[in-house]
């Protein structure tokens, strides 16, 4: 079983910025891919960004250009750098393990933006 904590998430007015974080209890070095999906309230969760096992980078277009995944295999952690933010980001942000046993999620965290 791979745990996943996702943090970072928080309320913030348009135009601003946040990171997230989402760290495995297990080494990320040898994944089939890791990523950042949101569900906003009465919609389907969607991809947001994704790394595959070769660093193949994918975002979604309402993204492009303001959000920047990376990760960290020393400490088993990915992020999400979220920057100049739209109310439409609002959401609950999950990151999602795939590794040969499994997929895995996290819990989610809860990005508002707002004035």
């Amino acid at each position: 079983q791979v745990q996943l904590v996702e943090s970072g998430g928080g309320l913030v007015q348009p135009g601003g910025s946040l990171r997230l974080s989402c760290v495995a209890s297990r080494s990320i070095f040898s994944i089939y891919s890791m990523g950042w999906y949101r569900q906003a309230p009465g919609k389907q969760r969607d991809l947001v960004a994704l790394i595959s096992s070769a660093d193949k980078i994918t975002y979604a277009d309402s993204v492009k250009g303001r959000f920047t995944i990376s990760r960290d295999n020393a400490k088993n952690t990915m992020y999400l750098q979220m920057h100049s933010l739209k109310p439409e980001d609002t959401a609950v942000y999950y990151c999602r393990l795939v590794v040969p046993q499994g997929v895995y999620w996290g819990q989610g965290t809860q990005v508002t933006v707002s004035s």
